[in-house]
């Protein structure tokens, strides 16, 4: 049986799993990545039809991954927020000259470019391994590794074992880490669109009574037409019938919810659905083994904060790491272990309450509920320390932030 060895095991190549890879590789970390699918399969337009809004906390992970530079010329930067309760006539407003130093909010991507480029980034990193698509025959963990044997026989172990292997993690299931978990009952439809009129960089949430209708600005397609992802929520039962409609019936649902401000609509990619749910691991760690993204925790998408959150897992997680490879500690240790668990837990409880109640709060028809979410979004747009915590909350600088999010390195 071949044994490799390296500082840190990823499972899981998906964005964090890539990206984590990068961080670690780029600051000299031996690093072993696994995955059971092939990269070919996963840049398919019909693998992953949504778009990532990644915040400017997350625009440095990728700066530390070395990956932001090649990126950047794919990526809308978003300069303005407006978020609108239904018909409601009062809206919150969000400028980047007036709420977060004239630094964008964040950026717009498609996911199969991002994967693009993480790809091609893990290339050029000497001490990164990149295997797939490989099976994992099964976990073990012994007194100074955690590791797997592949079945074709391969036996990978590292001081540190990081599980990145998404909401339904193989890795999470052999610590015997169990979860909570919810159904919305809501679907998102996601595509991208293409409109008359520039969206002058300006990102928008509309809450509706099924759930939020979000239009995120793009860059332009080769032809020159300008785009804008969408991320509609839906009842779960309703989802089959709008992905059922003509082309031209799917265009004119569009161009009930867009309204004219953007001129005539019409979808330019494959319209797909993804069930929403809320999920939480009991527990981030196990013995030599840290969870990690979707494989710890997975939210509502309603703030666009679900990838920026496993990102500042990947912040806290190198921190920890580089900082004992190089004073030569057990990365891999209980105490460092416990570090990463206190210092996410907190910030992912917090943004799964926040999401899950603004959810809650928004999808409905109840008037007194309206009335009272009307008067907060206009007390909060007049307040500017106030809408300055929601801008950095947004950006992903609340909090105690990594010095990758805070400085810009490790």
């Amino acid at each position: 049986m071949k044994t490799m060895q390296a500082d840190v095991l990823i499972i899981g190549g998906g964005l964090a799993g890539l990206t984590q890879a990068a961080v670690l590789g780029e600051a000299g970390a031996e690093v072993i990545v696994v995955d059971r699918e092939p990269p070919v399969s996963q840049l398919n337009e019909n693998y992953d039809g949504r778009t990532t809004a990644i915040s400017f906390a997350s625009h440095r992970v990728l700066q530390a991954a070395g990956a932001w530079d090649a990126m950047r010329k794919d990526s809308e930067p978003i300069l303005d927020i407006r978020v609108a309760d239904g018909n409601a006539p009062l809206f919150l407003h969000f400028a980047t000259d007036e709420d977060a130093n004239g630094e964008p909010f964040g950026w717009i991507i498609e996911n199969r470019l991002l994967r693009h480029f993480l790809f091609e980034n893990l290339k050029r990193l000497d001490t990164v391994r990149h295997l797939a698509p490989v099976e994992i025959k099964e976990f073990f963990s012994e007194a100074g590794s955690a590791g797997v044997v592949l079945k074709d026989g391969r036996r990978l172990e590292a001081p540190l074992l990081i599980g990145a292997d998404g909401r339904v993690s193989p890795t999470r299931k052999w610590l015997g880490i169990g979860i909570h978990e919810w159904s919305y009952k809501q679907n998102a439809i996601v595509c991208n669109v293409a409109h008359r009129h520039d969206h002058e960089n300006v990102a928008v949430e509309h809450f509706m009574s099924a759930g939020p209708f979000a239009v995120l600005p793009m860059t332009r397609s080769e032809t020159g037409e300008y785009r804008s992802s969408i991320v509609w929520t839906v009842e779960e039962k309703q989802s089959a019938h709008f992905l059922k409609l003509s082309p031209e019936k799917f265009d004119a649902e569009l161009q009930k919810l867009f309204g004219e401000h953007l001129g005539d609509v019409h979808h330019v990619s494959k319209p797909m659905s993804y069930p929403l749910r809320l999920m939480h691991a009991k527990k981030y760690t196990g013995p030599r083994t840290a969870l990690m993204a979707e494989a710890a925790h997975v939210i509502h998408p309603i703030a666009g904060q679900g990838l920026n959150l496993s990102m500042r897992d990947i912040a806290v997680l190198s921190e920890i790491i580089v900082d004992r490879l190089k004073l030569g500690l057990d990365i891999g240790a209980p105490a460092a272990l416990q570090t990463y668990d206190r210092w996410r837990r907190t910030d992912t409880l917090l943004m799964a309450g926040f999401t899950d109640v603004l959810n809650r709060l928004f999808s409905n028809n109840l008037v007194s509920v309206a009335v009272m979410r009307d008067l907060g979004i206009g007390i909060v747009d007049k307040i500017p320390p106030l809408k300055g915590f929601f801008a950095r909350q947004a950006m992903g600088l609340g909090g105690k932030a990594p010095r990758i999010v805070r400085e810009g390195r490790l």
